[in-house]
Formats: C-alpha cells, structure tokens, sequence
C-alpha cells in the first residue's frame, strides 16, 4: 500500500493560515479513520482532529476548535486541514494517521493508529 505523503507545511506568521494534504491512497472507505496529530519538540504527540469512519463526523482538540477545519476529496484520496488563526504554539511538525480499528474512546491515542506519514513542518512566527 503506498505510503501517507502529507505536504503544505511551511513558515507564517501568527493570525495567518495554511492548507496541509495527507494523501491517503486506498484510505478513504467509510472504514478508516483519518487523524491528524502534531508533535512539538520535546513534547508527546498530541491529537488535532479526526475523520471518524470516513468523515462520518469528525472531532477536534479543544485547542484548535473554531480555528482548524477538516475537509477530504475522496476522488483525489486527499484530506485535508485548514489552519486558520495560527499562533505560535501550533507550531509543530503534524502529521496524518489512519487507522480502520479506532473506536470514540480511543480516538485520540496516537497508538490507535499504525499507519503513519512521514509528517510536515509548521511553524508559525510570533
């Protein structure tokens, strides 16, 4: 199966925005999940937000409720994460994960998911 390939990472300036791609070839059945997490230097990898079963509903991390917006074309294999109102702790290198076995209550786990890309850099200037 190829590989997650996300792309869009980049440096702005705080309030500004960026548009990250996670392509996720063969991933975009109602039977996988699509996560985005972030990790910033020396800290754990935390959750941004997920497409639940194919983008039946999808969750979002109290810290980037109402700035961050997900949206996927299944035509392309593409999902995507909207980064509006950035401030320099988003900065971080994200990446997307998918996972067919993840259930509510383990949504947020990065060890839900096995399938990992090889992550983007964000970094946002203050």
């Amino acid at each position: 199966q190829a590989p997650l390939v996300e792309s869009g990472g980049g440096l702005v300036q705080a309030g500004g925005s960026l548009r990250l791609s996670c392509l996720a070839s063969g991933r975009t059945t109602p039977r996988h999940t699509i996560a985005w997490f972030r990790q910033a230097p020396g800290k754990e990898r935390e959750f941004v937000l997920a497409h639940f079963r194919g983008g039946s509903r999808t969750y979002y991390s109290d810290s980037v409720q109402g700035r961050f917006t997900a949206s996927r074309d299944n035509a392309k294999n593409t999902v995507y994460l909207q980064m509006d109102t950035l401030k320099p702790e988003d900065t971080a290198v994200y990446y997307c994960a998918v996972s067919t076995g993840v259930i509510l209550s383990t949504l947020r786990r990065p060890e839900s998911y096995a399938d990992w890309g090889q992550g983007t850099q964000v970094t946002v200037s203050s």
